[in-house]
């Protein structure tokens, strides 16, 4: 597996999980067309464009060439790098039928062609330093979710930190895992909280 620092966007469910068993990345779901009414989804995703770049691996056929194109002129900052899979007809075995176009998204290709793609693209893996370890856990315990004030502390660490303020509790958990380890958090929460005392 590799380490991808941009955040990739995909169409459903079914794509992050195969690409989850590909990489080690943030992977973002556009719901298909749901991106269109999505606020929240898409300063999730000019966020990323600024901060890390963005990857958009929408499917082949013509529903993800506009799903491609929104997320094209809706982020007007940061960085884009489009990557193509190949037209390869069929169909994934979880469906009953084929796609309207008879092509097999995201999903259904094989794990060394969307590398192959990702090469031709230009993307490179990185080394992360530390693993991932800011939990759901980790966010109830410094009082970030699941409890009384917890919307209002994540609000202020968002802004504290430059993210969009339209973040879920697993938006935020996923960011947060890109920028600092649960010690860092920590740290930063005690100072948050100091700052807002002294008010």
């Amino acid at each position: 597996m590799i380490r991808i620092e941009e955040a990739i966007i995909v169409e459903g469910k079914y794509d992050k999980i195969k690409l989850a068993s590909i990489v080690d990345a943030v992977i973002i779901i556009t719901n298909g067309f749901g991106i269109f009414k999505d606020d929240e989804k898409l300063e999730l995703i000019r966020y990323y464009a600024k901060k890390t770049g963005i990857i958009i691996l929408t499917d082949s056929d013509s529903a993800g060439r506009k799903i491609r194109g929104y997320i094209r002129s809706a982020v007007k900052e940061g960085r884009i790098v489009n990557v193509w899979v190949p037209d390869i007809f069929g169909k994934e075995r979880r469906k009953v039928k084929a796609s309207a176009e008879g092509k097999l998204g995201v999903e259904g290709i094989k794990p060394e062609i969307i590398m192959e793609a990702f090469r031709k693209a230009g993307i490179t893996s990185s080394q992360r330093t530390s693993k991932p370890d800011i939990t759901k856990l980790t966010l109830y315990e410094l009082g970030l979710s699941g409890g009384d004030g917890s919307r209002q502390l994540r609000q202020a660490l968002q802004k504290h930190l430059g993210l969009p303020s339209l973040m879920s509790a697993q938006s935020l958990l996923e960011v947060l895992n890109t920028m600092m380890t649960a010690e860092e958090l920590s740290s930063l929460m005690e100072t948050i909280r100091g700052q807002s005392d002294g008010v």
